[in-house]
């Protein structure tokens, strides 16, 4: 039997208990301290402060705010859509919106075209086939739009080209037979004045308004060629304003007419071309009504060099003095050679030392021939040319020791030097045909002067265009 706990022993059992408390952690030491299974208010109200503190730590440094944290990415997942539906009618093959619009690029013929659609040539010679298909489809320009009716299964099921400007030819194919439909296009023409300055180049800035190339040639090699030169006397300050005809259709430039009215204003300098019908011939005059147009060209051949002029002199296969009664131009052989004026062809063909000649009626008593040519051109005595009409081929048949063409200009038969003569003026309009022109040209040149006064408004003045008219017009009622 054990002997109860003397009092000394119940002493030093709590003395060893206190003595490891102290070795403990401050907290667990609070907790601890006579703990007997329940806590007390105390220890309550000690742990009830470090969880408030922990929360004040927590919302206060922001390293350990839960919103900073980096959300952990989403699981992704794909999910199959299915498509719309094809149209009822492009799925049971019936016309409807499968029209593809080709534009021709330049280089580009009917047969690559039809390639890069996979239809059959064999489609392609049937569609040529079809009247005025060929010549529509074999000399298409770049910039030409064809239409191709392709469905699902790719079988073309009609085709489209324009015929003209107006008209569009639709052709149905349907069991290896062909329905040709014309769909009328409407188009509409308007008279428009285009106005611009030379600038750095003429050509450039001509075409940016909007004239074509043909155009721009009327201009230099029609109209002012004879007034300006446009290699040294054109400035960039230089303007000009042309009256042409547009053809419009479905909002889009189709094509550009001839050049109805023109105005150059050349170093303050105006100068005025107007185009009117005369005898069934349309042809550029002043605003007075005279021909823009010289009766002749002194040099009928380009890029020559003048190699006998005339007069008397030694004749080099001769070999005597002898009237030369013509000037020689030296050129390169089958170098063309032009008729220097308006004229009927009197005689063309072999004509003893002048070799291959020809000779040309130009009325009023002028004539001139042109002789030593390598071959004639395609023009037949009686017949009716206009100046510029290329007549022959430089050539050294006939008495002639090297290539060139001689000139001769004769009037009422009398041999004259072409270089220095006086050429006849044209003849200017008069009676009916000079009042019908006016009517014209004075309203072409206000239309020209309301444009330029809006556009060079700020520009300096120039004379009125309209002046010369109008005191052409008091002169003849005077």
């Amino acid at each position: 039997m054990t002997a109860p706990d003397s009092g000394s022993d119940r002493r030093e059992r709590l003395k060893a208990l206190r003595e490891a408390a102290l070795h403990r952690p401050v907290l667990a030491r609070h907790l601890s301290d006579g703990f007997t299974g329940r806590w007390s208010r105390r220890q309550w109200v000690q742990a009830s402060l470090f969880a408030t503190m922990g929360m004040l730590v927590l919302a206060i440094v922001p390293g350990f705010s839960p919103g900073n944290a980096k959300p952990l990415h989403a699981a992704r997942q794909s999910l199959a859509l299915a498509l719309p539906p094809l149209p009822l009618a492009r799925a049971k093959g019936q016309t409807g919106d499968s029209w593809q619009l080709v534009r021709v690029d330049r280089g580009q013929t009917l047969g690559s075209v039809f390639k890069q659609l996979d239809i059959p040539t064999a489609t392609m010679q049937q569609i040529l086939e079809q009247p005025g298909a060929k010549q529509a489809l074999t000399r298409m320009k770049p910039g030409t739009e064809l239409a191709f009716d392709m469905p699902v299964n790719g079988t073309l099921r009609s085709f489209r080209y324009d015929r003209d400007d107006s008209h569009q030819i639709e052709l149905s194919l349907d069991g290896g037979k062909i329905y040709q439909k014309v769909i009328a296009r409407p188009s509409e023409t308007r008279t428009v004045v285009l106005s611009g300055k030379v600038g750095s180049s003429l050509f450039r800035s001509a075409r940016k308004v909007g004239l074509s190339p043909n155009n721009i040639r009327t201009l230099t090699d029609d109209i002012f060629k004879y007034d300006i030169d446009f290699n040294e006397d054109v400035g960039a300050n230089d303007r000009f304003s042309v009256v042409v005809e547009q053809t419009w259709r479905e909002g889009e430039l189709v094509s550009t007419g001839p050049v109805l009215a023109a105005t150059f204003t050349s170093d303050g300098k105006l100068h005025t071309g107007f185009r009117f019908e005369r005898n069934g011939k349309s042809e550029y005059f002043t605003g007075d009504g005279r021909p823009l147009k010289k009766s002749f060209i002194r040099m009928p051949i380009p890029y020559a060099r003048l190699s006998s002029g005339f007069g008397a002199r030694r004749h080099p296969v001769l070999g005597r003095m002898r009237m030369h009664k013509g000037v020689d131009y030296a050129a390169g052989s089958g170098t063309p050679i032009m008729a220097a004026g308006d004229a009927r062809v009197q005689t063309a063909g072999w004509m003893g030392g002048y070799g291959n000649a020809v000779v040309l009626d130009h009325g009023r008593g002028y004539t001139t021939l042109y002789g030593h040519m390598s071959r004639i051109g395609k023009i037949r005595p009686g017949q009716r040319i206009a100046q510029g009409t290329v007549i022959g081929y430089v050539g050294s048949t006939g008495m002639s020791t090297g290539p060139h063409l001689h000139y001769e200009f004769r009037v009422n038969g009398v041999h004259r030097n072409p270089l220095s003569i006086t050429m006849p003026p044209p003849e200017p309009l008069s009676g009916a045909a000079l009042a019908q022109f006016r009517s014209q040209t004075g309203v072409a040149l206000a239309r020209i002067r309301q444009v330029e006064n809006i556009i060079y408004a700020d520009a300096t003045p120039t004379p009125n265009p309209m002046s010369r008219a109008l005191a052409t017009k008091k002169k003849t009622k005077a």
